[in-house]
């Protein structure tokens, strides 16, 4: 594949990467209606057997598709700093392969248990609902709870394209910014979560909207 055809190719994952945060977001806080953390346990494993088409869809994309399309963008990013960068941006590449196996593992564990779950919950509930919360422990694990990994390979990808101006300035200073709210992620505190969810959508816009209009 030709490198000009590679990045226009991973400024499109970008975007579409981009385009399933937003669309997560949406599910996850209008459309899906979670029971409260006091509701009994027919009410929790009824709301996953009722939604197990949705719940299943939405992982294989936020997780799956996500991880796929990241590698990808992941590639293209390399491929326009080992010019300038042989050693470090190996550096950054293994980070980013990285965080694509694991968003892509933590997705597909949870549609698995998803599954069992909800076929184990038609005659025990209780058990089912403690299989659950072991499955969202490794998947949260995994990559849907920490952010470390991706904030490390967003955080080397802009300081290495800073030094180097491989992107525009703004863009790889809102990178550091993407980076250090992943990084702070290993402590369990929501807002950094969000923080790097949203910030994040930004600099994926427009990352692909740069790497289309400059492969």
């Amino acid at each position: 594949m030709e490198l000009k055809k590679l990045q226009k190719l991973g400024g499109v994952c970008a975007i579409g990467e981009a385009l399933i945060y937003i669309s997560a977001f949406i599910v996850y806080g209008g459309v899906l209606v979670y029971p409260d953390k006091d509701a009994s346990i027919i009410a929790q494993w009824s709301f996953l057997s009722d939604n197990y088409v949705l719940l299943s869809v939405l992982n294989l994309v936020a997780y799956v598709l996500f991880g796929i399309l990241l590698a990808v963008l992941v590639l293209a990013v390399h491929q326009r700093q080992k010019m300038v960068a042989p050693v470090l941006s190996q550096l950054t590449f293994v980070f980013g392969i990285l965080w694509a196996g694991l968003v892509i593992a933590s997705g597909m564990i949870t549609n698995i248990g998803l599954n069992a779950v909800v076929e184990l919950g038609a005659t025990a509930p209780e058990k089912a609902m403690q299989t659950w919360t072991s499955v969202s422990v490794v998947s949260e694990g995994l990559g849907g709870g920490n952010e470390l990994v991706g904030g490390l390979w967003v955080l080397f990808l802009s300081m290495l394209a800073l030094k180097h101006r491989l992107f525009s300035k703004p863009l790889n200073l809102l990178g550091i910014v993407v980076g250090i709210a992943g990084i702070a992620t290993v402590y369990p505190l929501d807002v950094f979560t969000e923080i790097f969810g949203i910030s994040q959508i930004v600099w994926f816009l427009w990352m692909g909207i740069f790497m289309i209009r400059r492969p």
